[in-house]
Formats: C-alpha cells, sequence, structure tokens
C-alpha cells in the first residue's frame, strides 16, 4: 500500500459564476421585520423560529450584517417610542403599572428576537465592536422610554411620593415600586443611581432633618431615641422590599448623620432625661438604644464614654470626700461595692460589655478611691466586719463572690502595702480572739493576695497561722508536762513569731498573783523545749475569762481583756480603790487604763463597778467600787474596751511613718535591681523605671525616690557621671 501513488486532490471554483438576487437582503430583512412587528403586538405564535433563525444567519453570513443591525435599531426604536406615547398616556395610579406591563412585554420580545438573532450576536457583533442584541434592548428602552421628557420626571416623583406616603404612615404597593426599582438596576445601577437614588437620599435627608428638630423640641432623650431607632428599621424594611440592597448603607447614613450625629451633644445632656438621668436611674432599654444608636455614628461611643467617666468620677468624688459618709467604714466601702455593681450591670448589659467602657470605669475607680488616703485601712475594716460577723451564715459561693468584689477595689488602691499594713493588723487582732468566721474564708482571701501580688505580701500573714497551729500543740505539750495544773486557772499562750506579726511596743503590766506564777511555770516549760529564744508577754493582746458572784449572790462569768482582769482582781481584796491605787498596783499605761475603766463602770448593761464622782470619763481623782447591783439576763457577760474602730490621728500618723519606713528599702532594692541590670541610666528614666517596678505595692513619690538615690550614692552603690551629673552609674 505505501508503494501506491499518492494522490493530490484540489478544491477548484464553480466553472461559471453564481449570481444572488440583488434584492435578496431586502426580502430577508422584510420577512424578519415583519416577525419583529409580529412579536412586538404579542403575534409570535405563527412564526416559525427556525425559518426566522436561517434567514438571520443567511443574511450574516453573505455580508449583510450590517443591515440587519441597523434595521434592528430602527424598528425596535419605533416600537419602543410607540411604547413610550402608550405609557405617558397612562393617568394617576395606572402610570407605574403600565410602565411595569409594557417592560415586561419588552423583555419577553427581546428575548425572542435575541434567540432569532442569535448568529448575528455571536459572529457579527464582536468581530464588529457593536453593542449584543439583549443589551442593545435595555440601551434603546432607556434611550426611549426612560429618558422621554414626558416619563423621566413623573416616574422620580411618583417614586419618590410613593416613599413619602409609606412614611406618612399610608400603605403603598411595594410589589410596583419593587418591580420598578428593578428595571432601573437592570438597566445598570448608573440609572438607578441618576434616576431615582441619589433624589431619594436628598429628599430623605432633608425630611429627617425637619422630623428630627420637630422631635427634638418636643421629646426627651429616650423617646426621641425610640423614634430614631424605629425610623432606622423602617428604612432598612424598606430597603429589603423595594429598593437595591446597596441602598441600605447610604440610607441608614443618612438617617444617622440627620437624626442622630446633628444631635448628639444635646441627646447626651438633656435635661432630666439625658445619659446621666438614664445612669442615675438605672433605665437600661435606654441605655442599650443610646449605645446601639451612637455606635453607628463617627464618635458616639467616644462621647457617651466621656460623660459616663466625668459623672462617674464626680459622684465617685463626692462619696470619698463627704465627711458623713467617712464615719462608717464598712458603708462606705458597700457605697463603693455596690456603685461599681451598678455600673458592671450597665456595661454588661446595656453596652454589650463594651472593652473600652470597663476601662473607663476602672480608671474612674482608681482615680476617686485614691482621692481618700483613708481607702485602704477602710478596706481592711470592711474585710474585719465581713470575716468576724457579717459573712456568719452565708454561703461558700456569696463568700468567695464578697471576696472577689473586696479583691476589685483592692487592685485599684495604689497604696498596696498600706492596706497590707492595716490587715496584718486587723488579721492579728481576729485570730488572737478566735473572732474569724471562718479559717476558709481567711485562707482564700490570702491566696487571693498572693496571687495579685506575689508570695512576699502575704508571706508574714501565712506565718500567723503557722503560730496559730504550733501554740496549740504547744499548749497540750505543758499540760500533759504538768498534770498538777488541772484544777487551777487555765492559761492559754499563744506564742507569736515576732517578724511575722504587727509590731507592738513592749508593754507590761503586773499581773495577779495566781496568774503569774503560772506564766512563770510556761516560760520555763517553753525555753526549756526551745533553746536559744526569748519569750516577752503582750498582756495588751490577751482576754480572759473570770467567775464572778455580785451583792445577791448572782453569778456570772465575764469575758474580758487582760488589762480589765488585772483590774477586776484586785477587788478581791478591796471594796474601794482611786484611780490612783489601781494605776499603782497595775502599771497599765494611762491611755489603756482609762479606756479599760471607762469600759467596766460607764457602759450600761455591762457595768461591773461603780465610780465616783458618776461622769463621762475617767479622772485622776475617781474611785471605783465593785457595783453590787449589777445584773444581766445572760449568765456569760462580754465585756468590751472602749476603743475607736478607725485608728485615732497618733496611730494614723504612727502607721504613716511605719509604711514609709517599710518603703525605704523596696525603693532601694528596686533602683539597685534596674542599675544592675542597666549599668547606667538617666534621673528621668530611672525614676519612671522604679515607679514602674514598685506600682504592684504603692505609687513612689519622685521626691523620696531621688532620696534613695542620694542615699544608694553616698554608700558607694551608685555614682555620678563626671560631665553629666543627670547620669548614674552601677558599683559593682
Amino acid at each position: 500500500m505505501s508503494n501506491q501513488k499518492k494522490k493530490n486532490f484540489q478544491i477548484e471554483a464553480f466553472k461559471h459564476r453564481v449570481v444572488m438576487d440583488p434584492k435578496y437582503a431586502d426580502k430577508t430583512w422584510k420577512i424578519l421585520e415583519h416577525a419583529i412587528h409580529e412579536i412586538y403586538n404579542h403575534n409570535a405564535s405563527g412564526l416559525s423560529f427556525e425559518e426566522l433563525y436561517r434567514n438571520a444567519y443567511n443574511m450574516v453570513l453573505h455580508k449583510f450584517g450590517e443591515k440587519l443591525y441597523s434595521g434592528l435599531v430602527a424598528t425596535m426604536s419605533g416600537h419602543l417610542k410607540e411604547i413610550a406615547k402608550s405609557v405617558e398616556a397612562a393617568h394617576g395610579g395606572s402610570f407605574l403599572e403600565e410602565l411595569n406591563r409594557k417592560w415586561n412585554d419588552h423583555n419577553k420580545a427581546l428575548q425572542m428576537i435575541r434567540d432569532i438573532l442569535m448568529y448575528m450576536d455571536r459572529t457579527y457583533i464582536p468581530s464588529t465592536q457593536k453593542t449584543p442584541v439583549h443589551e442593545l434592548g435595555l440601551n434603546l428602552w432607556r434611550e426611549n422610554v426612560i429618558y422621554s421628557s414626558q416619563i423621566r420626571t413623573r416616574l422620580l416623583n411618583t417614586l419618590l411620593e410613593l416613599v413619602q406616603s409609606e412614611r406618612s404612615g399610608e400603605v403603598v404597593d411595594r410589589g410596583i415600586i419593587r418591580n420598578i426599582t428593578k428595571m432601573l438596576m437592570d438597566l445598570g445601577p448608573s440609572v438607578y443611581g441618576q434616576e431615582f437614588e441619589n433624589h431619594f437620599l436628598q429628599v430623605s435627608a432633608e425630611f429627617y432633618r425637619v422630623e428630627s428638630q420637630k422631635f427634638i423640641e418636643c421629646c426627651d432623650c429616650g423617646d426621641y431615641l425610640k423614634k430614631a431607632e424605629r425610623r432606622l428599621n423602617e428604612e432598612m424594611d424598606r430597603v429589603s422590599h423595594y429598593l437595591d440592597p446597596g441602598t441600605e448603607t447610604k440610607i441608614t447614613n443618612v438617617v444617622e448623620k440627620e437624626m442622630i450625629e446633628n444631635h448628639m451633644l444635646r441627646l447626651i445632656h438633656m435635661e432630666n432625661s439625658g445619659l446621666v438621668h438614664m445612669l442615675c436611674d438605672d433605665k437600661y432599654e435606654d441605655l442599650g438604644r443610646i449605645y446601639n444608636l451612637f455606635h453607628r455614628v463617627t464618635d458616639g461611643l467616644l462621647k457617651i464614654r466621656e460623660v459616663m467617666t466625668s459623672h462617674i468620677r464626680e459622684s465617685g468624688k463626692q462619696l470619698v470626700t463627704d465627711p458623713e459618709r467617712l464615719k462608717d467604714p464598712v458603708e462606705y466601702v458597700q457605697r463603693l461595692l455596690d456603685k461599681k455593681d451598678k455600673y458592671d450591670k450597665i456595661i454588661n448589659m446595656p453596652f454589650n460589655n463594651d472593652k473600652s467602657f470597663q476601662n473607663a470605669l476602672s480608671s474612674s475607680f482608681e482615680y476617686f478611691i485614691n482621692l481618700n488616703p483613708r481607702s485602704p485601712e477602710f478596706i481592711s475594716l470592711f474585710v474585719d466586719d465581713k470575716l468576724r460577723k457579717g459573712l456568719k451564715g452565708v454561703s461558700e459561693d456569696d463568700v468567695e463572690l464578697t471576696l472577689d468584689k473586696v479583691m476589685m477595689l483592692f487592685r485599684y488602691l495604689q497604696e498596696k502595702d498600706v492596706f497590707e499594713k492595716y490587715y496584718k493588723q486587723h488579721l492579728a487582732k481576729r485570730l488572737l480572739s478566735g473572732k474569724t468566721v471562718s479559717d476558709d474564708a481567711e485562707r482564700s482571701l490570702i491566696v487571693k493576695l498572693k496571687t495579685e501580688c506575689g508570695y512576699q505580701f502575704t508571706s508574714k500573714m501565712e506565718g500567723m497561722f503557722t503560730d496559730m497551729k504550733t501554740s496549740q500543740d504547744t499548749m497540750q505539750g505543758f499540760y500533759a508536762s504538768h498534770p498538777e495544773l488541772g484544777d487551777g486557772p487555765t492559761l492559754t499562750v499563744q506564742v507569736l513569731t515576732t517578724g511575722s506579726w504587727p509590731t507592738q511596743s513592749n508593754v507590761t503590766c503586773n499581773l495577779p498573783a495566781e496568774m503569774s506564777a503560772l506564766c512563770e511555770k510556761f516560760r520555763s516549760y517553753y525555753l526549756g523545749t526551745h533553746t536559744g529564744r526569748r519569750l516577752s508577754w503582750q498582756t495588751n493582746m490577751g482576754t480572759a475569762d473570770l467567775k464572778a458572784t455580785f451583792g445577791k449572790g448572782q453569778k456570772h462569768e465575764l469575758n474580758v481583756s487582760t488589762y480589765q482582769m488585772c483590774v477586776l482582781m484586785l477587788f478581791n481584796n478591796a471594796d474601794r480603790l482611786s484611780y490612783k491605787e489601781i494605776e499603782q498596783a497595775t502599771e497599765i499605761p494611762a491611755p489603756d487604763l482609762k479606756r479599760c475603766l471607762q469600759s467596766l463602770a460607764l457602759v450600761k448593761g455591762r457595768n461591773v463597778l461603780r465610780k465616783e464622782p458618776m461622769s463621762k470619763d475617767v479622772g485622776e481623782d475617781d474611785a471605783f467600787f465593785v457595783n453590787d447591783k449589777f445584773s444581766s439576763k445572760l449568765y456569760k457577760v462580754k465585756i468590751g474596751t472602749v476603743v475607736a474602730q478607725k485608728e485615732s490621728e497618733p496611730e494614723k500618723q504612727e502607721t504613716r511613718q511605719r509604711v514609709e519606713e517599710d518603703r525605704k528599702p523596696q525603693t532601694e532594692a528596686a533602683i539597685v535591681r534596674i542599675m544592675k541590670s542597666r549599668k547606667q541610666l538617666d534621673h528621668n528614666n530611672l525614676i519612671a523605671e522604679v515607679t514602674k517596678q514598685l506600682q504592684s505595692r504603692f505609687l513612689a513619690n519622685p521626691t523620696e525616690v531621688k532620696k534613695r538615690i542620694e542615699s544608694l550614692i553616698e554608700r558607694d552603690f551608685l555614682e555620678r557621671d563626671d560631665s553629666d551629673r543627670k547620669l548614674y552609674r552601677y558599683l559593682a
């Protein structure tokens, strides 16, 4: 087969020329033109689409595409002009319906014409870069119908009137509006924008400008916000039903600007109904509304936050500086907690847990709590009150909740070391008097403090608990080694490690002989079992239970302080004693002795002694007797010492001094730590670093830091640079 000769085929032209009918193009176009007329006149059922397609195909094939295309434009334009006249002739409400009906007819006709001219659409139009049939149909509709001088303005006004009617509460045919706006969108987004949307937004802006002015003159803030919210929702609903989705942002921006942004400050500061009024009266619904609406406009939330912060700071400042409120520390702290709860609730619910508002609240609290230098002491007194009696019978979860709230206030304190000082004093008193409601609650708070401030902050407090436990074991050992002490007075000793407990001035008083002997035995026992230790008695911190028999034989058990016991025991051997005699016999310091005698002789229902002359205060010339007429319904009578709950001015000064002394080594340690790592640093940066390092305990005073730097330079820890006196160097 491969050996056969290959044959070459050639295609030759016709021997004679094929002549086309010169009138072919006109005839064919007439057929197609007639078909287009029939389609527009709804008589398309009798047409053969296959034959029409072939005719259009042949025209394009025989290079009559231009004739076909221009004929289509002319025919379609003629029909659309007729359609425009019929739409113009429609009256009143039928105008939009007629326009919609004709638009639907035009679309159906356009679909059929496109099917017939599909070959032209695919070949001739791309090669000549003309407009495709469907797009051409839309353009011609736009030019001949929508842009008709009689239709254009009328269409816009009709649509705007319908929107206005709906805003006024009338019911309109949303379906027809939706069809017309969709037609404008189908003609191109620019047509929808130019012929309707731009005008719609302008008219809406004017409408809401007038309406907002009217509302703001006659409504309070809450009602105005309700109306603004309703209008916003109406506009969004309007868009979803019959406008293009892209219009939503634009129209809501218009409503927000005219109804909210332009009236922000007036709304916030509206008398008797603005933001401060809402905050004071817990108007959660109104607050939620103002938050959501102002959230939509530029700087809206910033304005709310500024006014809220200013209000909280001002009301907080009044709370912490009002002399009446400072009389009761527990109530003072409770008011702070109530205030925090109130604003937490507002931020959590209406303000959507907004972080910026939480930060504003925290900074406000930190600002005004620290305006009162006694806040650390008062918070400690509040805890003291709760852990002594306030949390009795309260569930474990509620105890934790209260402690968490206290910790939240503690975080706001700048002088945490002052709180620590007072807290240690109050904790010591609770532990030594056995007056704590729950050891678990005590330990829980210490764990929280430890988490917040580190081990050093709580190590001494934990040492106190260890001492209490060790003392129990020590007492058991003492009585086990002295079985003969079973019948006499009972002694319970708490051995306190000096460094762990708040320092007390070493005050001694003369104990009754029987107690003194017992104390001596304990001292011998303790020092015999522990080598290298010293014991000093803190009689001002102890308590005693005494059995007493009064005039008519009535017996009571009196719970008293060690000082009160020393005074009362003197009356076993005397009926009458003067103040001087009592002072000489007991050697109790005068201020303590006066308070002690005051509580024994002048407190109604607890007055186991009588005083002559009778007066409110104890004088050095007074005489005291046993009150034979004393009676009480209770067998056990507790006689407290008359003592101020808050510190007196001298005590306050002393505590402040101790705090300042404690701060010195901490400040120096921070300076040395920083300089050791940096090697050299200028004055301002060193002050800033030290302040930052110490802020978890207290707010460092730059003057004090400067003094500590001078002290460290004197002791050769640091040196100044020779050329720049503000530059420090670390000396290894």
